[in-house]
């Protein structure tokens, strides 16, 4: 299989089920942002950090390739002709989703309570986590937008959304491990 097809020369390309749309399509942006967050989230697991969070990035990784697929997949191509469903075994669960909360609270745990906005940054891998929440927060408001023109299976946004948070207590997670200052936002007057 070659990895030119030239079948998007003209700025289309193919959504699961053959449908041809303009790669600008909302569908096409949604579930480009989810790769793209993807590729920051296995930056973040290229760190030399705890093996514990490159196991759960790992496992994020995973649901985010699914994520996109169901993403890539307009509700009239959802069931095939033969009345299967076109991803059969795929999807995101709410087992995923309490995933995530779970890690989230063993984080929380061993954390100070939050008393002050953060500014992003103190260490390279903390920046890395910031910007993928950033790109985790697009991905959701495209999703979003998606969803009210196209109904999507609401897990997708709930995965997306709890996403958001875990990235961001990982954030403070790695900040507090790594001795990094957090740098408090202080309004100006």
């Amino acid at each position: 299989m070659k990895v030119y097809t030239k079948t998007g020369d003209k700025g289309t390309t193919a959504l699961f089920g053959g449908t041809r749309v303009p790669k600008h399509h909302i569908r096409i942006e949604s579930y480009g942002t989810v790769d793209e967050l993807n590729s920051h989230i296995g930056l973040i697991r290229d760190q030399d950090i705890n093996p514990l969070y490159k196991s759960v990035l790992i496992e994020v990784q995973d649901r985010l390739f699914t994520l996109g697929a169901i993403l890539a997949t307009p509700p009239e191509k959802e069931v095939l002709k033969n009345g299967e469903k076109r991803l059969q075994n795929l999807g995101i669960t709410e087992v995923d989703i309490e995933y995530l909360e779970k890690e989230i609270d063993a984080m929380e745990a061993d954390l100070p309570p939050m008393t002050h906005f953060v500014l992003p940054g103190g260490h390279t891998i903390v920046s890395y986590c910031h910007i993928a929440r950033c790109v985790c927060r697009r991905a959701e408001r495209l999703a979003t937008h998606l969803h009210e023109l196209e109904p999507t299976d609401e897990l997708v946004l709930k995965y997306l959304n709890r996403l958001s948070d875990y990235l961001f207590v990982l954030a403070r997670k790695l900040s507090h491990d790594l001795h990094a200052n957090e740098v408090p936002w202080i309004p100006r007057k």
